[in-house]
């Protein structure tokens, strides 16, 4: 196991102890989608990382709108294979780490439609983390 490996699992189990310890369900389910969030956003701080996150959910998103208007399945496939090829290219050569959809394939789907949603919205940058607004602070 290496060093990103062991500090990512530190990280999650953090994440759901601090959620598992209320004991009130309806409490508990935004909390730990939010901490799984900003462990997310920890995972993509690096600028090129972000920005290719960014192209490649438009690419399937356009192959999804193809693939309706055309009513076949070929171009959401080619959409979403640009998709993971552009986030794994981020991860692997800007980020230098592994992308959480290996050990966390829903919660990274939806994350990164929300990282999207966030970039659409102003709350999350692709030009300098310092301008970011996407985290909750405890």
């Amino acid at each position: 196991m290496t060093h990103i490996d062991t500090k990512n699992q530190t990280k999650i189990a953090d994440h759901q102890a601090t959620a598992n310890s209320s004991k009130d369900v309806t409490k508990t389910k935004p909390l730990t989608e939010q901490k799984f969030y900003d462990f997310y956003l920890d995972e993509h701080q690096n600028m090129a990382c972000r920005r290719l996150h960014f192209a490649g959910s438009s690419f399937g998103l356009l192959g999804l709108a193809k693939s309706v208007k055309d009513r076949s399945p070929k171009p959401l496939l080619k959409g979403i294979a640009a998709g993971y090829a552009c986030a794994w290219v981020g991860h692997f050569f800007f980020e230098k780490n592994k992308p959480a959809s290996f050990k966390f394939p829903l919660k990274s789907f939806a994350s990164d439609f929300r990282m999207y949603g966030d970039v659409l919205r102003g709350n999350l940058s692709l030009k300098d983390r310092k301008y970011d607004k996407a985290r909750k602070t405890y």
